[in-house]
């Protein structure tokens, strides 16, 4: 094993406004000077906050992160639904929410919360037969997406506002990765009989990558540099089993290990503190999920 993966690891960026995250993986290949870039989780332009941009072999730990729990603050408009449940869509529908209560808000959410089924917005990002829900949607198709089960485990109301005809209520939320938070918008104000939709959208954290973490891209464009190392974020994703040079050695190799009574996965870091791989007992085996450090590089 050698230092080749010292470029290899994680940048948390606190991506702007008005930017896909195509947009600052672009920017982030032309800052690190490689196309082994990749996101882990889209944010919608209006959207602000963590995206965990994998460079070099961090791309390959990306997929490790899709079950992540994500964390969001956001903005509710009750009184409009929008054709993109959120306020970059065309008004569709809308009544006065100025007779809305606090506590059917409230209500409102604590059924919203927990378990539940949720159908994503048409222009989401999912895939339907290859294609993107919305491209289907600018080409013109009428698409029904079905709705798939998503956990909110917690949903907050934390400020709420009189604008006119609307309420605005400032929330937040821990949800399981592929939950909508424009879909909570829009369900509440459905539930409400009034509309609602997203004026606002901040991602706080990506499992265990927070907001403190991140870098702008300001400052990434004058000093490019990991939030994470590979080894770095390993460890911080997974609880670590220290194992011995040989250990070590087998894993980078893929090889397994014998199996030690260990529940769920693990990160394998040898003496040197460095994360070989991410490692899971299967049947007999103590066997690699994900090699971060294998023998040929």
């Amino acid at each position: 094993m050698t230092d080749a993966l010292a470029g290899s690891g994680l940048v948390v960026v606190d991506k702007p406004a008005g930017m896909t995250s195509h947009d600052v993986v672009a920017r982030l290949r032309r800052y690190f000077s490689t196309r082994r870039v990749g996101h882990a989780g889209t944010l919608d332009p209006m959207a602000t906050g963590v995206l965990v941009v994998g460079i070099e072999r961090g791309t390959k730990f990306l997929a490790h992160l899709v079950a992540s729990t994500k964390s969001y603050e956001a903005t509710i408009r009750l009184g409009a639904a929008t054709s993109t449940d959120d306020a970059e869509g065309d008004v569709i529908s809308g009544a006065s929410a100025a007779s809305i209560s606090t506590e059917q808000v409230l209500a409102g959410i604590a059924a919203l919360t927990g378990e539940i089924m949720q159908k994503p917005a048409k222009v989401s990002a999912i895939k339907i037969d290859g294609k993107r829900a919305h491209e289907r949607v600018r080409d013109g198709e009428d698409i029904d997406i079905p709705a798939r089960p998503v956990t909110v485990s917690r949903f907050d109301a934390l400020d709420f506002r009189r604008e006119g005809e609307f309420f605005d209520i400032d929330v937040s939320v821990d949800c399981s990765s592929g939950t909508y938070i424009r879909s909570l918008a829009r369900d509440l104000g459905e539930a409400l009989g009034v509309g609602g939709h997203l004026t606002a959208l901040r991602r706080s954290a990506v499992g265990p990558f927070l907001l403190s973490d991140a870098l702008t891209l300001e400052s990434l464009e004058t000093t490019p540099q990991l939030s994470l190392s590979i080894d770095e974020a390993l460890s911080r994703s997974y609880p670590v089993l220290d194992v011995t040079e040989q250990e070590a050695a087998a894993l980078a190799m893929g090889k397994w290990l014998e199996p030690r009574g260990l529940k769920g996965t693990y990160a394998a870091v040898d003496p040197q503190g460095r994360s070989i791989a991410l490692i899971k007992e299967k049947g007999a085996r103590l066997a690699t999920v994900f090699v971060a450090r294998p023998s040929t590089l």
